[in-house]
């Protein structure tokens, strides 16, 4: 059962890295593409460097192989938070990889694989998105003058290329909320807005998959629950370095089996990156490693009419230019 599962695995990345490597050119040449893997050859998740196309620089074996790294190359927190001196020293080995590892043999985790806190959450950041929600629909409102923030658990992480469970007895309405993770380097509190692309390592893919009947005021209106069922928020492929991406000028699209249902660029977001840092830091200190996803733009299966919902079997991609994409696929557990 385990060797099946990891061959879907393998070959589900494999497909989805090979349409997305042209997706994230973009990005190489300036920004670090830093990925969390696992060997077929060797257990346990190390941290790579996705080099050339469809190469990747085991950081694990650089470092055996003598390589000069002040931070742990098995953990990606411990990468962010050696900031600058450790980027430094990723460069240097990029300069001489040495062996390099095919992308479509190895099993990708969550570039983050467990949070040391919840995944921070913006909602209602495209305003064609709050003008299709629920709230929006059933009283004229005014667009929020802040920020709204919520959380979601950090086991609703999943890797970009792994199954998202589907437990009919918990729920039936699971929703797709294709987003821009924002990856926090340097930590801080009260982080002024003119201050706040400072603190920023990088950027991901993230899809806030929701549990909509969880969410839903008939179950007591519980956001965080319909937000953090276990493995409900797969990001990746892997984190596209603060320098290799503008982070205003990006095309996002959802796709659910080959068919759009989110299509949109990040200049739409009504609540800018620094504002997000700069209102969530107030007096909440951040740290390196936390996760922000950005919001997500219309397009939502639970405002379409009607509404459509993700079923075992449904392929769901995310993807956004610079970047690359993530696919997962809707599967029932026992």
């Amino acid at each position: 059962m385990e060797t099946s599962r990891r061959a879907f695995m393998l070959a589900t990345a494999g497909a989805a890295l090979a349409a997305g490597v042209n997706s994230a050119e973009a990005a190489e040449g300036t920004g670090l593409r830093l990925l969390t893997f696992e060997r077929k050859d060797q257990p346990g998740a190390r941290v790579g460097l996705a080099i050339a196309g469809d190469k990747v620089v085991d950081l694990v074996a650089a470092k055996k192989a003598g390589a000069a790294l002040g931070f742990d190359p098995a953990d990606m927190i411990s990468l962010i938070a050696a900031g600058a001196p450790g980027l430094a020293q990723v460069r240097a080995v990029v300069a001489k990889p040495g062996e390099t590892l095919a992308l479509g043999d190895l099993r990708l985790h969550s570039p983050i694989p467990r949070p040391p806190r919840n995944i921070f959450a913006v909602g209602w950041n495209y305003l064609a998105h709050f003008n299709e929600s629920e709230t929006a629909q059933k009283a004229k409102q005014e667009y929020p003058a802040h920020p709204v923030f919520f959380s979601k658990a950090s086991h609703s992480m999943n890797g970009p290329f792994d199954p998202i469970p589907f437990d009919p007895a918990v729920s039936t309405l699971i929703d797709w909320e294709g987003e821009l993770a924002v990856v926090i380097g340097k930590g801080g509190r009260n982080i002024k807005e003119a201050d706040a692309m400072g603190h920023v390592f990088g950027y991901s893919v993230i899809n806030d998959t929701t549990a909509r009947d969880v969410q839903a005021k008939k179950h007591g209106g519980q956001w965080f629950k319909g937000k953090s069922l276990d493995g409900h928020g797969p990001m990746g492929p892997w984190i596209v370095t603060a320098d290799g991406l503008d982070p205003d000028k990006l095309h996002l699209q959802t796709r659910v089996n080959g068919v759009v249902k989110q299509d949109a660029k990040t200049t739409q977001m009504y609540f800018k990156i620094p504002r997000i840092i700069a209102e969530l830091s107030a007096g909440l200190t951040l740290e390196p490693g936390d996760v922000i996803a950005t919001g997500t733009p219309p397009g939502v299966g639970n405002a379409r009419k009607p509404p459509e919902y993700l079923k075992p079997g449904d392929i769901m991609e995310t993807e956004i230019e610079g970047i690359g994409i993530i696919r997962n696929t809707i599967t029932q557990v026992a």
